[in-house]
């Protein structure tokens, strides 16, 4: 297998903001999201143990207190997250009122089918009692069984909000769309991964514009830290079976999380037991089981006893036990309780193991929001736990054509997560257009020497993990709705963006590629489909806007990787990154950053983690279905074109020695032989 190459590696500062806490208790983002307590629909963007469960405890005692709000309805995916919604003293610690649900309204503890516990809904809106926890199933039932008036006035908390779709036949999403237009309750929504691995809109565009949103990113939460200072995410190939590979890249002295390949996926091999096995006889010889925990007990060959948890066993007491154990209130600050947990459709979302140190997946998850649920395990704060990572270890392509093509799209769609990733880990991009009356903006660190007035500026605030840029030529949004997408959801365009295949497959391997098809035509299209009532100004501000914060963070990811070599570098190092590619440059313009290939340091990566066989049977299959031209691109190309005869006074020529002008002359001649054929027959 090759040398494993991390594709990301970030480093934080360990300021330990993101767990301090305010007068009444509350950290950084509980204090943002309760300012916004007022707020009839309310959304709530935050990473994995930032805190989103005590945030809502604030929001609605407030509300149940303050606002009117007879009664508040918690509702998480699956039981097991129902526990983060328990008895919480919130008084001890500053605040004015306590948490408590009583336990005959905790449904997600309550023994019974569900037919008894949607009736227990029922019992509950019919009482004085304020609070009520339940499944998304449960409350499903009981919406369609009662309808959503019964829910007046009252406030519906909905945990893990990615969950939900429009899609007609998402029925808890149906049901929301429904509150919304009665308009009589209140809704927090809380997820740590907003948009969907299958790029289906979580809510109708009309019924989101009706949310305030509070954003707590990724870089804020792990910034803030005390301890955790490294994550490295990658994506690494083997051949043959993964247990004989898996030591490569697995270290049994870190706490780790093992996911093994769905049983449809190309890396199993149908048997999911005989995998467990496989992976502990790597590891050392079997010692028997623990008869408190129901750990397998497995010594090394240096003579240390690791502790395993099966929760891939289908004996549902054997699993059941080994659950219980991992839950114990008791042991959750115990390093030493295990050692590796190995788990298949578990130990996802809302599982909580602070000390996990390395979340290993094996096989491609098809799903963003499942790998973002996966890396949130290992993101955990924990006393000396000072680094981090998660690997998805994928098999290389076999020498069947059929193999061959599923390993590509597997080893396309990982590559896509990773750069999915890098933005999601980002400081978030603030874009202003650099003009005569641009200025420093107060709070931001421009460097040495200062804010230029001459030329494009980087800013960053340490206290907010944010970046000001300025851009030469860069287009502003106009209504208001571009300008919120352009702040808020630019992670979104570029999640469609890096899961389209096209661009992926041209921007990695087709040699003949210039960048602003990918920039420009491209990602222009994207947003159109994405955005269709938007007006052209502002579909065209949003493009640039993906465009730069995409491409910028791959610049700075390239100066950072050739100078260190993928080691462990600063915490400074993507916003020196950043920096130094503004220095290096002439402008800091808009035809630059669109002139770059967003995808050319991925393949850089791919080149060093995949052995080169391989890596040319990948580049094989994608030439082989390349097509040329489509009309929908030469139709795009032709409206660039246009766009240069508005600013240069000519059309671009088809002879021209820059491959930009050179590829939207060709979009023009294509679409006049289109025209020409169509008026011939």
């Amino acid at each position: 297998m090759a040398r494993p190459v991390p594709s990301i590696t970030v480093n934080y500062a360990q300021n330990g903001s993101s767990k301090s806490s305010n007068e009444l208790g509350m950290r950084v983002m509980q204090e943002r999201a309760y300012e916004k307590r007022g707020e009839q629909y309310l959304l709530i963007k935050s990473p994995p143990a930032s805190g989103k469960s005590r945030a809502l405890m604030f929001i609605a005692l407030d509300k149940l207190e303050n606002q009117g709000i007879e009664q508040a309805v918690v509702v998480v995916p699956e039981r097991a997250i129902g526990a983060s919604f328990n008895d919480e003293p919130l008084n001890d610690f500053g605040f004015w009122a306590d948490w408590t649900v009583e336990p005959k309204w905790n449904l997600c503890n309550a023994p019974g089918e569900e037919g008894g516990k949607v009736n227990s809904v029922k019992a509950f809106l019919e009482s004085d009692d304020k609070t009520l926890v339940c499944t998304h199933s449960t409350f499903r039932f009981a919406v369609d069984r009662f309808g959503v008036e019964a829910f007046d006035n009252r406030l519906v908390a909905v945990d893990e909000f990615h969950h939900v779709s429009a899609n007609p036949d998402n029925k808890l999403g149906t049901h929301l769309g429904q509150f919304i237009a009665r308009d009589k309750v209140h809704i927090v929504a809380m997820t740590g991964s907003y948009f969907r691995g299958d790029a289906e809109a979580v809510l109708a565009p009309d019924d989101e514009a009706r949310f305030d949103t509070v954003t707590y990113t990724y870089y804020e939460q792990l910034n803030g830290y005390e301890y955790l200072k490294t994550l490295n995410i990658g994506y690494y190939f083997y051949a043959g079976s993964y247990a004989e590979s898996i030591l490569e890249v697995l270290d049994p002295t870190e706490k780790t999380i093992i996911h093994i390949p769905h049983v449809q996926s190309r890396e199993s091999t149908k048997d999911k037991h005989r995998e467990v096995e496989n992976i502990s006889e790597e590891l050392g010889d079997w010692k028997g089981i623990d008869e408190d925990t129901g750990f397998d007990l497995v010594e090394t060959a240096d003579g240390r006893t690791l502790r395993i948890a099966n929760l891939v066993d289908d004996v549902p007491s054997k699993r059941d036990k080994v659950s219980a154990s991992l839950k114990r209130p008791e042991e959750k600050d115990n390093r030493d309780h295990v050692d590796i947990i190995i788990a298949l459709g578990m130990a996802k979302e809302g599982f909580d193991w602070i000390w996990c140190e390395h979340a290993l997946t094996i096989g491609y998850r098809a799903s963003l929001t499942e790998i973002i649920q996966i890396i949130g395990r290992a993101t955990r704060d924990a006393p000396g736990k000072t680094h981090a990572r998660f690997t998805n270890l994928i098999a290389e392509p076999d020498a069947s054509e059929e193999a061959v093509t599923d390993a590509v799209n597997d080893t396309l769609k990982a590559i896509a997560a990773s750069l999915l990733m890098e933005q999601v880990l980002a400081p978030k991009f603030n874009f202003t257009p650099k003009n005569k009356d641009s200025g420093p903006i107060e709070g931001y660190d421009y460097g040495v020497g200062g804010y230029d007035p001459n030329s494009e500026n980087i800013g960053f605030n340490k206290a907010t993990g944010q970046f000001q840029i300025e851009i030469k030529g860069l287009s502003e949004p106009e209504s208001d709705e571009a300008k919120r997408i352009c702040q808020e959801d630019l992670t979104e365009v570029v999640a469609a963006f890096v899961q389209d295949k096209t661009a992926l497959e041209r921007g990695m391997f087709d040699e003949e590629m210039v960048p602003e098809e990918l920039t420009q035509v491209r990602m222009g299209k994207i947003v159109k489909d994405k955005f269709p009532s938007l007006s052209d100004v502002d579909q065209e501000a949003i493009r640039q806007h993906a465009v730069a914060a995409l491409n910028l963070t791959q610049k700075a990811k390239e100066i950072v990787n050739s100078e260190d070599d993928g080691g462990a570098v600063g915490n400074t190092a993507l916003i020196d990154g950043v920096r130094k590619f503004a220095m290096d440059v002439r402008d800091l313009d808009m035809d630059l950053i669109d002139n770059i290939n967003p995808f050319g340091e991925a393949y850089a990566i791919l080149a060093k983690a995949m052995n080169e066989e391989s890596l040319k049977q990948v580049a094989a299959v994608i030439a082989s279905k390349r097509i040329n031209l489509t009309s929908d691109e030469a139709r795009e190309l032709a409206a660039r074109a246009l766009k240069f005869k508005q600013e240069r006074g000519r059309l671009p020529s088809i002879t021209s020695q820059d491959a930009w002008e050179k590829r939207m002359a060709e979009g023009v001649a294509f679409l006049a032989r289109m025209q020409a054929e169509a008026e011939y027959d």
